[in-house]
């Protein structure tokens, strides 16, 4: 039987596995591995990835599965190097792990001992095939003050709305990592107008949603066979985190979807077992740093990274830990005010809000970023139906939890927080805003600002684009951009006296692919927490 000490040292980590000291005097310290990944049924369907990075070293990931099917149910040995150039010339760090079919054949190599701020190149071999060739690249040492630090912004994904071309504009930037903000997948039923993006049929069709393991696990390699994301993987090491759709819409914790009745409906230790296999599956398909337990409904992935002096960036999880959406309301919009009453609400737990902010408190950062989910800002929406009331909240989004919201900008501003940056996704649309302790007096200094991302092919209603822009200023004055129209990513440069981010779009989702350009770019000056339009 395997043993969970054999998970953790075999397929999880394998820290364990560093052999060769890192030297630059020696340009070929290991032999080169052997195979031919041009095998078009190889085990390398799914590509390789990196994550999770830190200065001395990062996550290095491959699922082996062939584009035919899976592997016979067996253990099965993997090979992986790293090396300073793509020809593996310079092969700096081996090893070995193993891939087991209980983790899907999996792997999750914890290089360490690589130097800091330096880009490298790795790759995999098993069943006598190499893999593809990814590019990493390691932290910048921890006492490094200044310099600069590119990276995307990514979320909202869904394979059966539309095609990726934002993901093959992203492989071709400049970047040093990607954060991915939730809804990696989602766990509808196909149903497509595209008929080669259809989802995987589970097992139960009807529901509308995954429930097993092998649910979960066909609908992410669904997504990963995807060539243009597979290529924005190979090209940076990525930091993900999860929102809703990897498990299910708008559920909070261990408590189903407010709107599903019948057959649907769990109960909460039902909805255990589903999450249990939801998240597996999602530690099973990424390049992440995590103690999975299989079985269990629980994966902590509340993590910090730093990036030299110049920025330090916690990374929140607002599903598995939060308390139910107030009010009751379908689809979680309704009435703000049950968001403002919701004083014992939570999005983060006790436990992880405590980690936030000694992390806040202990940052030596210039800027401190928090990346998480959902909307903080608040957002005055009107009914679309021009009814009573005339005004309505996402509650599922912070303004389901204004308590909780108010508490931590307080904090942010009572303790000084530097330059406190706030990343988000989920509501397929773009959203630049100052964040204020009292959202009805927006004469009053920002204690923050706040990015949000649009969707990479997730819907937003484009009949609420023009809506939203003409009352914004009036409801939102605090939203210094929105876009609901465009589909794409957010870049972002960061320097000692200055943020910039540009919101790449694409015009089309429609096709595989369509040119990405520049449609808004905005900066915060260092010290400001306002936004201007660069």
């Amino acid at each position: 039987m395997l043993t969970r000490r054999q998970l953790l040292t075999g397929a999880a980590v394998t820290t364990g596995a560093i052999v060769l000291p890192l030297t630059a005097a020696d340009p070929s310290v290991a032999e080169p591995l052997r195979g031919d990944h041009h095998d078009h049924d190889g085990p390398f369907a799914l590509g390789v990835a990196s994550g999770d990075p830190l200065p001395d070293g990062v996550i290095l990931w491959t699922r082996l599965l062939r584009a035919s099917g899976p592997l016979p149910a067996r253990p099965v040995g993997v090979e992986w190097q790293v090396a300073l150039d793509e020809r593996f010339r310079r092969v700096v760090r081996s090893g070995h792990a193993t891939a087991w079919p209980q983790l899907g054949h999996s792997v999750h190599a914890d290089v360490r001992g690589l130097l800091p701020g330096h880009e490298y190149h790795y790759r995999f071999r098993a069943l006598g095939e190499l893999s593809p060739v990814g590019r990493t690249k390691t932290a910048p040492p921890p006492w490094l003050d200044g310099g600069r630090l590119r990276f995307g912004i990514v979320n909202c994904q869904d394979f059966q709305n539309g095609y990726w071309p934002a993901y093959t504009g992203l492989a071709a930037e400049d970047l040093d990592v990607v954060l991915h903000l939730g809804d990696y997948i989602y766990e509808y039923d196909p149903h497509s107008a595209y008929a080669d993006r259809n989802h995987t049929t589970p097992r139960t069709p009807g529901l509308d949603q995954l429930q097993t393991l092998d649910d979960y696990r066909a609908r992410h390699a669904q997504y990963k066979g995807d060539p243009a994301l597979r290529a924005a993987h190979a090209a940076f090491p990525w930091v993900v985190t999860w929102d809703d759709h990897e498990t299910e819409n708008n559920y909070a914790g261990l408590i189903d979807e407010i709107d599903d009745t019948g057959a649907q409906h769990q109960s909460p230790e039902q909805f255990a077992r589903q999450r249990a296999a939801a998240y597996q599956a999602y530690y099973e398909h990424m390049p992440i740093r995590a103690n999975l337990r299989p079985g269990s409904p629980d994966l902590r992935i509340f993590r910090r990274f730093d990036f030299g002096r110049l920025a330090r960036v916690n990374v929140l999880d607002t599903r598995q830990y939060r308390t139910d959406q107030p009010g009751g309301f379908p689809g979680d919009f309704g009435l703000p005010e049950a968001g403002t009453a919701n004083t014992g609400g939570t999005l983060t737990g006790a436990d992880q809000e405590r980690w936030l902010l000694d992390g806040l408190d202990r940052s030596p950062a210039r800027w401190n970023v928090i990346a998480q989910q959902v909307m903080m800002s608040r957002t005055k929406l009107p009914n679309p139906t021009g009814g009573v009331p005339p005004v309505l909240a996402n509650l599922d989004q912070w303004d389901g939890y204004a308590p909780q919201r108010t508490r931590l900008l307080q904090h942010l501003a009572d303790a000084r927080v530097a330059n406190p940056v706030v990343l988000a996704g989920d509501i397929h649309s773009s959203w630049f805003s100052e964040l204020k302790l009292d959202f009805d007096r927006p004469e009053q200094p920002s204690v923050a600002v706040e990015f949000t991302a649009t969707s990479v092919s997730s819907d937003f209603p484009i009949a609420f684009d023009a809506p939203l822009k003409a009352v914004n200023p009036v409801l939102n004055p605090h939203v210094k951009y929105f876009d609901g129209s465009r589909r794409g990513y957010l870049r972002c440069e960061v320097g000692k006296d200055a943020w910039r981010t540009d919101a790449r779009t694409v015009d089309t989702i429609a096709t595989r692919t369509a040119p990405v350009s520049t449609s808004a770019s905005y900066v915060v000056e260092a010290g400001t927490s306002s936004i201007s339009r660069s």
